[in-house]
């Protein structure tokens, strides 16, 4: 894995946030935000902590977990790197991994067990998002996390996407993603990371101290006398219509 840029964890913040911003969470604001989610202004300090703030709405356990020292790089990977990468193990990947979350092992299955005729919503999502990648377009980000540049790395952010890019040759692979990793000495200790039991038990610690997340609250963003300030001022800068709040 070769090192290419470092990135600003405002920018990893903002390219997560838009691969969760279509989920229902959002459903009430979505075209309040959508503007500061599609077209983020990195150097605004105001609109990070809003991305953050909505971020955390889904995922603050997942966010908190990452060790504090996490350096986030832009990386290019190798083809010896590729039996090293795992996929998330959450959810309906448990059922299709069979145990062996090897992102190269999971695509490989969900390839043979493909059947056009009837097939199971997983499978399905992963060959549209292979026929997507085949067009051209902007890249797809992928959020890796792993001790080190020579140690096995796990998808964060973007299992399906991955997944998908793997049935597809190497050069179209390497053309339409554009993969982040954060490197930490102590990943290890991250659950998402290593799955065992003091990580789970330290987890399951934080979640409940931190139930109540006052990150995930976009209000402290926006001037309480006009919440939507923000949100209009970043849009009539950018030369959008927008209808003026009351």
């Amino acid at each position: 894995m070769k090192r290419l840029a470092r990135i600003t964890e405002a920018e990893v913040v903002a390219e997560f946030l838009k691969g969760e911003f279509y989920h229902r969470e959002y459903d009430r604001d979505r075209a309040q935000f959508e503007t500061l989610v599609n077209d983020p202004r990195l150097t605004d300090e105001t609109e990070n902590g809003l991305r953050r703030a909505l971020l955390f709405r889904r995922r603050a356990t997942m966010w908190r977990e990452l060790p504090i020292d996490t350096q986030w790089w832009e990386v290019e990977l190798e083809p010896s790197d590729m039996q090293n990468i795992k996929i998330f193990p959450r959810a309906q990947w448990r059922s299709v991994a069979r145990g062996d979350f090897r992102a190269l092992h999971v695509a490989e299955l969900l390839r043979r067990h493909y059947n056009p005729v009837h097939p199971n919503d997983l499978a399905s999502k992963i060959n549209a998002l292979r026929m997507m990648m085949w067009l051209e377009g902007p890249r797809f980000t992928i959020l890796l996390i792993g001790k080190d540049a020579s140690h096995p790395a796990t998808v964060l952010e973007g299992n399906h996407r991955f997944v998908a890019s793997l049935l597809l040759p190497p050069e179209v692979m390497r053309r339409r993603l554009r993969i982040v990793c954060g490197f930490s000495p102590s990943m290890e200790q991250c659950c998402w990371y290593k799955t065992s039991l003091p990580n789970l038990s330290r987890y399951l610690k934080n979640r409940i101290k931190h139930f109540w997340d006052s990150q995930a609250d976009t209000k402290q963003w926006v001037p309480n006398t006009s919440r939507n300030q923000v949100v209009e001022d970043y849009a009539e800068s950018a030369g959008l219509p927008i209808a003026k709040s009351k």
